[in-house]
């Protein structure tokens, strides 16, 4: 028998019972952490209790709360409720505190009291419990969770579900597939093909062949067709099923021709000069007994599409520009010390280590190798062929620059969607290797769209009323890349998208024959990711474009470009200042030519080459912001993306300062000025009888600024980093003291997978 023994009474059994009442009442409800999911959207994992850590020096402004894996993404969900101010773009899908699994570079776990620290890929197990986890970004934020007081069992296996999703084993795993086969079925009538919310403006898909046509009239190539021996990807899976081509060159000719090219990637007309030069991109001749047989009959095929019969200039860009690799290792080492390294303190030290990691150089060698092909095109009238070993990486970068800077229509928004679909979507860049969605091969991976980004970007700053759009746009479209919610981005061809397509058309019972475009739509159609008023971000209020108004002697008059050669519009106009500077002998010397770079001096007049006259003649001119662009070159010309590269780091944060300031204030101005155009056209009898509309009226029509004159907007939040914020967004830490720097110091990715194999075992 077991003996009882009796129970001594507590503490609690003294309080009185009207106290422990009281104490209960007065406790405030717990608040429900709840996640906001879309279509398709599940929870597979969660732990309560969990610190996201603001700033490296003190906990003081951690935020507490539950964090979150789904199949989509990883979210923290604050405990108390964020400040009502607004002071950066509000995304549709995503909140403050959510990252997209694609996005996530690494999945870094530690235990500090145990001194192990793991990179998790995906069926990886983990034997310790973790006391940190720090998620590497590929939009450069790094974002740091602390479990202190969570469970540890929990904390491990959310570390675990966010390590395993993020690492998807196939294409159709991807978010995106399940997200848009339930929205499709929810909102049948919701999506227009490729459309945006501006003034029904559609951006070209260059999937049909109507798409091509439009292009070729638009451009004047009367001796270039549409071609569809690729119907169905029968001749290269890797080029799109229609495809412009010499009106001499017959069909059977080009299916003879395409099986001595990579991968079948017979030559691919890109755009034509007013002058009657065209630029085309092809893969390598991989038969050299063949090259100068099938060289000869491209190069005649092509010149007589020429209206003068002009020679042909063919650019091997696998000898003169930087390979993929390279591309790579100057990215890894530009954001190194951007984000992962703290700021140095000597500012000199810092902007050679930017120097040191070649990035701006290699920005630098393709706007100088595009603006070599501009010459050649627009200097001496000679078509050009873009030569790459696959035609699928630095070909997409140099034909986009060049179209760039030659034809204006390409600075509007519409018409650089249009050119990102062209000449990177349907020409089969290597979207899903080069970005690495899958995570299986690192080797395959390089930024050559942000590249790409960057060298317009340097363009913009330049000529900042050339352009229809703002950086903000770029920044966005960059990080679009990682939103697995769109056709844009995810796939290495065309063909590969058709047939992924395809097959999840037929498992969401799908009806046959309906667009891909609708039940997959592209990036363009912006209204997904941001409502009308944040794309109004996108605007650039100093762009001077075609049908743009201007005020001259006091009359409103729209601006029309002529028919005129590019740069012979820039013919007879003088000034002593020119390209918004002014110029004198010394400083053409300085900036004249591409070629006077390579020279001690500058060369005199009677010495000077062709390419050299060119150059120093168009900078010696007014640039028309609606002809022929040449960007700067000299390495002094390149600038650091800063809202890119610089956004997440708080030191490098002006509260009130940087370019947003005076876009601010222009678009404002752009905006009352807007306001006035429309109360006089709606403004009606000569002798005044008719009153002036109320200007506290909506105008018709969408306003185009963010920032309006009729309201003026607090500046209280405005940084250098508007419209994204560093807060909680970057947050560096120390490892047992060793700076995070030095831990991370040679790694080929953010970390080394392998330097840290055997730890946490």
């Amino acid at each position: 028998m077991f003996s009882v023994k009796q129970t001594k009474p507590t503490f609690k059994c003294y309080l009185p019972p009207v106290q422990t009442d009281v104490k209960k009442t007065i406790e405030p409800p717990i608040k429900k952490l709840e996640p906001k999911l879309i279509q398709g959207e599940i929870v597979v994992n969660e732990v309560n209790f969990v610190r996201k850590c603001i700033s490296a020096e003190s906990s003081q402004d951690d935020l507490w709360g539950k964090l979150i894996c789904t199949n989509f993404k990883v979210s923290f969900i604050p405990q108390d409720a964020p400040s009502k101010q607004k002071s950066q773009l509000s995304h549709l899908l995503l909140g403050e505190h959510d990252i997209p699994l694609t996005c996530l570079e690494q999945v870094v776990t530690a235990n500090d009291t145990k001194g192990k620290k793991k990179v998790l890929g995906s069926n990886q197990k983990l034997k310790f419990n973790p006391t940190e986890l720090i998620l590497y970004c590929k939009d450069l934020r790094i974002i740091r969770f602390c479990f202190d007081e969570a469970g540890p069992e929990s904390a491990k296996k959310v570390c675990l579900a966010i390590a395993h999703y993020s690492h998807p084993a196939d294409l159709q795993l991807l978010f995106g597939f399940e997200y848009q086969g339930r929205r499709y079925h929810a909102s049948k009538e919701e999506h227009v093909n490729g459309s945006t919310p501006r003034g029904g403006l559609r951006t070209t898909i260059f999937d049909r062949p109507s798409d091509w046509d439009r292009e070729i009239k638009r451009t004047g190539a009367s001796e270039w067709r549409v071609c569809s021996i690729n119907e169905s990807y029968v001749i290269s899976l890797s080029l799109p099923e229609y495809i412009v081509v010499p009106v001499s060159l017959a069909d059977q000719d080009l299916k003879q021709y395409s099986i001595f090219f990579t991968d079948q990637r017979i030559p691919l007309w890109c755009w034509n000069h007013p002058n009657g030069s065209a630029l085309v991109r092809m893969a390598s001749i991989n038969d050299p007994l063949q090259q100068r047989k099938i060289y000869q009959k491209v190069f005649t095929a092509i010149t007589k599409s020429h209206p003068q019969r002009s020679e042909v200039v063919r650019c091997d860009l696998d000898k003169s520009l930087p390979n993929i690799q390279d591309i790579q290792s100057a990215f890894v080492k530009v954001r190194q010390i951007c984000v992962i390294d703290p700021f140095e303190e000597s500012e000199e030290r810092w902007l050679s280590s930017i120097e040191n990691s070649r990035w701006l150089e290699y920005v630098r060698a393709f706007l100088k190798h595009s603006a070599d092909i501009v010459y050649y095109l627009d200097g001496k009238n000679a078509s050009v062929i873009l030569q790459e070993e696959e035609d699928r990486d630095l070909n997409c970068v140099v034909s986009s620059l060049v179209q760039l800077m030659l034809d204006p229509h390409y600075r509007s928004l519409i018409g650089f969607q249009s050119l990102v679909q062209k000449e990177w979507v349907m020409a089969g860049h290597r979207f899903l290797d080069r970005c690495n969605h899958l995570k299986k091969n690192e080797k395959e991976e390089s930024p050559l769209f942000l590249l790409f980004l960057d060298c317009v970007w340097q363009m913009m700053n330049q000529y900042p009323a050339a352009f229809e759009f703002t950086e903000a746009y770029l920044t966005v479209l960059s990080d679009s890349m990682w939103i697995p919610l769109f056709s844009t981005f995810l796939f290495n061809s065309s063909q590969q998208r058709a047939q992924h397509l395809m097959d999840f058309a037929k498992i969401k019972a799908i009806p046959q024959g309906e667009e891909q475009t609708v039940y997959f739509p592209p990036v363009w159609d912006w209204s997904q990711q941001f409502s009308t008023k944040d794309q109004t971000l996108f605007n650039n209020p100093m762009y001077v474009g075609k049908g743009a108004a201007c005020v001259q002697n006091g009359e409103v008059k729209t601006f029309r470009r002529t028919k005129k050669n590019y740069s012979s519009t820039l013919r007879g106009m003088h000034g002593s200042l020119r390209n918004g500077l002014k110029i004198g002998e010394d400083s053409l010397t300085r900036r004249g030519s591409l070629a006077s770079e390579l020279k001690p001096e500058f060369s005199p007049v009677k010495d000077e080459s062709p390419s050299e006259r060119f150059f120093r003649d168009w900078f010696s001119r007014a640039a028309d912001q609606q002809g022929l662009l040449i960007p700067l070159l000299l390495p002094s010309h390149m600038a650091l993306w800063k809202l890119y590269f610089l956004r997440w780091v708080p030191e490098a944060c002006i509260p009130k300062g940087g370019p947003i300031t005076a876009y601010h204030k222009l678009s404002q101005l752009v905006d009352e000025i807007e306001i006035l155009q429309s109360q006089l056209r709606q403004y009606k009898g000569p002798s005044g009888t008719m009153p002036l509309p109320n200007p506290s009226r909506p105008l018709s029509g969408q306003r185009r600024m963010y920032f309006k004159a009729t309201s003026p907007t607090p500046t209280d939040f405005l940084t250098s980093s508007f419209p994204f914020t560093p807060t909680g967004n970057l947050c560096r830490r120390s490892f047992q003291g060793t700076p995070i720097s030095k831990f991370l110091n040679g790694a080929k990715i953010w970390l080394s997978t392998e330097t840290l194999a055997n730890d946490s075992l």
